[in-house]
């Protein structure tokens, strides 16, 4: 036997054979699927998070029945930068999502919602208005930061007349029961709890807006304090935003809002899963938020 035939058998005989039966196709697929699943579960927890948007308070940056991918990656702790990481600072119209910090001030107005909101446990969606350190002043129903007016972001709405426009109710999203999740037609709207958003006019003819502000009031500035925000809807006189509970902490903020990766009329679709997959809302699909 030559040298060479000898050096090949050799090597064949210290070569480790498999042992144990071959895979099979299910488990090829199951391991497959296994390490996808890890994968998006970590993609999820730490890097995005997808969130559906069940009121009109960012009307119309961002529609009832949007489901949003939120980028949790993008902000910086601390609001430090990482050297090498794509990370940036939060900046003024931003449109993130966070934690509802809750009302302090009045917190028996969170126990009395039906059900009750409970700080830190459902996410909310705003624009960025104010940041840590500027101070935020209303005049004439205009925003000013550090003295300077802001660039509108309010949507004042949109309507077939003029009369449709002048919505002087703002209507709780309850029955009477106190159920929820309730699609409204004309004729059941016309039976639902409602507050005033329009006083009677006075003796001088003039109306003003209820407002109920305690950290937006006219004429009183405030400071934004540090590592917080001061965030609104978009559909200003239609959201209850950081005018009413005050400053969001910065480690409340989840992301920023990225795109609509699904979106569904409500009212057609009545609310319900099955409905929102027959009536999408074709032209909202891959949108970006901005």
């Amino acid at each position: 036997m030559s040298k060479d035939e000898t050096e090949i058998k050799e090597r064949s005989e210290t070569e480790k054979k498999p042992t144990g039966p071959p895979k099979s196709v299910f488990r090829e697929y199951f391991e497959s699927f296994t390490v996808t699943l890890v994968m998006a579960i970590f993609g999820m927890t730490f890097i995005l998070q997808a969130v559906t948007v069940p009121t009109g308070s960012m009307q119309n940056t961002i529609l009832v029945g949007d489901y949003l991918l939120v980028n949790k990656f993008i902000f910086s702790p601390g609001g430090n930068p990482l050297p090498f990481l794509p990370m940036r600072e939060i900046a003024r119209g931003d449109i993130i999502v966070f934690k509802y910090p809750g009302n302090k001030l009045h917190p028996e107005i969170d126990a009395s919602r039906r059900p009750p909101i409970i700080p830190y446990q459902i996410n909310y969606v705003k624009r960025v208005i104010g940041l840590p350190g500027e101070t935020i002043e209303f005049k004439n129903a205009q925003v000013f930061i550090n003295g300077q007016p802001l660039p509108e972001f309010r949507v004042i709405g949109e309507a077939d007349d003029n009369i449709s426009a002048l919505d002087t109710r703002e209507v709780e999203e309850r029955t009477p029961e106190d159920k929820w999740n309730v699609y409204y037609d004309e004729k059941t709207l016309r039976d639902a709890e409602y507050n005033e958003r329009i006083q009677k006019a006075g003796q001088s003819g003039r109306t003003a807006r209820q407002t109920g502000y305690e950290f937006g009031v006219e004429g009183k500035p405030m400071k934004v304090p540090d590592n917080s925000f001061f965030v609104m809807g978009d559909s200003r006189d239609n959201s209850e935003d950081s005018r009413y509970w005050g400053f969001v902490p910065r480690e409340l903020v989840i992301g920023r809002a990225m795109f609509v990766y699904w979106s569904c009329d409500r009212g057609a679709s009545n609310g319900d899963f099955f409905g929102c997959v027959t009536h999408p809302r074709l032209d909202r699909i891959g949108k970006f938020v901005k």
